[in-house]
């Protein structure tokens, strides 16, 4: 008979940026610092639209909610981390890292679909201005936002459930500074084929679908906005879809290297490193990205600090 090792595993090691220890400091106030900026970058941009009736658009609801959700996506994995490079302890339980893996594929599902539901909201605005408060409704907006959540739902339970199902014999190292998919599925002893599919499957239909909404949408704005009449209307619809721009291309293009390629569970190392960019860097850089270039809420920002006198 074949003997089969299903000793259950109380613990994982997360191994991931261990190899330079003299760094494990830097990492540590680089990774806390980074987040500090991300909680108040977001807070501060949920504050601002909440507290300005001016910013209480579809657009800025968007915004506000993907504030709050670089907020949980970011929480999910960075304070962990930084403490396990501050402390030294790298173990995460069994279901904590199976909790990690789902609320991390949660936020970062849900993440892809705003994008889309964003983007999609910058194409009627500039395509079709007349009709923007009709098709943007209050309800519609609402769906929308559920439904990003709702899809997160479903690609978390179908990741985290695959993954899980998994035997792991003795093999506790997981080549990350997370429970990532990828990672965990490579620590298993079992046949990972058909995990392997599953996941290119889902992940690579969700982001090749979120992406064809975005790339479609910023396609007719480009046209759209190459067909304005005046310089000036021009460079104004365009500053509003430049920040999106820029944010979409670097969470796609990071994502769509980790997941969407064959063999995306080979190569960990360099995984790693860029896993740092859609995890982090992204969530952080998000409220600079839309605040910086976006007169409203720079002109909501002085309002406020006027008003209390600062």
């Amino acid at each position: 008979a074949k003997m089969e090792n299903h000793t259950r595993i109380s613990e994982f090691v997360l191994v991931g940026f261990r190899s330079h220890p003299g760094s494990q400091l830097l990492l540590f106030v680089l990774f806390s610092s980074m987040y500090i900026v991300t909680v108040v970058g977001n807070v501060c941009m949920i504050l601002i639209i909440r507290m300005d009736s001016n910013l209480h658009t579809p657009m800025y609801f968007f915004l506000e909610n993907l504030s709050t959700l670089d907020i949980c996506y970011s929480s999910v994995i960075t304070p962990r981390a930084a403490l396990a490079f501050l402390l030294g302890r790298r173990s995460i339980s069994y279901n904590g890292c199976a909790s990690q893996m789902f609320f991390f594929s949660l936020f970062g599902t849900t993440e892809a679909f705003f994008l889309a539901v964003m983007a999609y909201d910058r194409f009627t605005a500039i395509c079709n201005p007349l009709l923007y408060q009709v098709i943007m409704s209050r309800r519609l907006c609402v769906l929308m936002v559920m439904g990003s959540y709702l899809s997160g739902c479903i690609n978390c339970t179908i990741q985290t459930g695959f993954t899980f199902s998994l035997s792991f014999c003795g093999r506790r190292e997981i080549n990350h500074f997370f429970c990532d998919v990828a990672a965990v599925i490579h620590a298993s002893c079992s046949n990972t084929l058909v995990n392997e599919l599953v996941m290119l499957a889902v992940c690579g239909s969700i982001i090749v679908g979120t992406a064809l909404v975005v790339f479609i949408s910023y396609g007719y704005i480009i046209i759209t906005i190459f067909q304005m009449p005046s310089a000036e209307s021009r460079h104004k619809a365009f500053s509003t879809c430049s920040s999106h721009m820029m944010t979409i291309c670097l969470f796609f293009g990071t994502v769509f290297f980790m997941y969407a390629q064959p063999g995306a569970t080979s190569s960990p190392n360099k995984s790693n490193t860029i896993s740092i960019f859609y995890t982090i860097v992204i969530p952080m850089l998000n409220p600079f990205i839309y605040t910086l270039r976006n007169r409203e809420v720079k002109g909501s920002l002085k309002k406020q600090l006027k008003r209390k006198g600062i």
